[in-house]
């Protein structure tokens, strides 16, 4: 009953036939048959079509939950396998944010490849949320995030440390009065924030302007309700967003304030119109960490991977 599960798996993770048709290229009603002769297999439906989009039905959810067990399996075998060829071929998964993927992962990734260039490095590039479900899953190998994932399920080597600051568009009229506290880019490039000798900003005095954050789950989004609260104020909220970099690029354009980690700002164009603050708060430190799963097998990709980063 499992000779079409990946059919079955890629309709799960697109909710659409044509989508997973259009990626396992095969016709859609191909695919619809080997879903239909699977589920005749078990002797239910694992789909509720009667949904727009399509949804799991409960044995659905318990079958996918069994296709993750298998696949995980698999891949643990064939990186077992992998290694006995002593890394002359393989595979290694990694995801991230749009922010990891695009400006911390590329450096690593160059190294890593010039070391193993047989070794194929696949990159997957979405939200903490789907990456931490795929690492759960098994079909992840590793995960860099600034998120705290639970450490009896995942092992973690921390890459960098990194440190929050309230990014505010310099025609904020709050700006006047936190004038003494303000820091540029260029600052922030040099280190400036870290000097013990800079004081940071009280928020009250940004607590009446719109605030740009991300949606709730988020830990960016988290760290930033709890600096605020610890200042005795609720932000109030212009937009909720799903990337730092999409925060970062909308108070550019003077939309409201964000709360952006320090490892962004030498990665991208120096904002100009943009003054930077540095907080007090235990929440405005946290670690960028490469996140495995503890209860499946390592590869020896994986831990080359681990140990090039020191």
């Amino acid at each position: 009953m499992f000779q079409s599960m990946r059919y079955v798996y890629e309709v799960y993770r697109e909710m659409s036939f044509s989508r997973a048709a259009r990626n396992l290229f095969i016709s859609q009603p191909s695919l619809s048959a080997a879903v239909k002769k699977a589920e005749e297999q078990i002797g239910f439906p694992i789909f509720d079509r009667s949904t727009n989009p399509i949804q799991l039905t409960e044995l659905g959810k318990e079958y996918i939950r069994a296709v993750e067990i298998i696949m995980d399996v698999e891949n643990g075998f064939e990186n077992y396998v992998s290694d006995l060829a002593e890394m002359k071929s393989g595979s290694l998964v990694i995801g991230g944010t749009n922010f990891f993927v695009s400006y911390v992962l590329p450096p690593l990734l160059s190294r890593f490849t010039a070391q193993y260039p047989l070794v194929h490095v696949q990159l997957i590039e979405a939200t903490t949320a789907e990456l931490t479900e795929r690492l759960g899953a098994g079909t992840l190998d590793l995960l860099i995030d600034n998120n705290v994932l639970d450490q009896g399920l995942y092992g973690r080597k921390t890459l960098q440390q990194e440190h929050l600051l309230m990014a505010v568009p310099a025609g904020f009229a709050s700006n006047a009065a936190a004038k003494n506290y303000a820091l540029t880019a260029a600052d922030i490039k040099a280190g400036l924030h870290l000097n013990t000798r800079i004081t940071p900003v009280p928020l009250q005095y940004f607590k009446e302007e719109p605030f740009l954050l991300l949606r709730e789950g988020n830990d960016t989004r988290e760290r930033a309700m709890n600096i605020c609260r610890g200042s005795h104020f609720t932000p109030r909220i212009k937009l909720e967003l799903e990337q730092q970099i999409t925060a970062y690029n909308l108070s550019c354009y003077g939309m409201g304030i964000s709360f952006i980690g320090d490892s962004l700002i030498p990665n991208v164009p120096e904002a100009g119109n943009l003054l930077f603050y540095k907080l007090d708060n235990r929440d405005a430190v946290r670690e960028v960490n490469l996140y495995y799963k503890r209860n499946r097998y390592i590869s020896k990709a994986i831990h080359a991977f681990l140990d090039m980063i020191g």
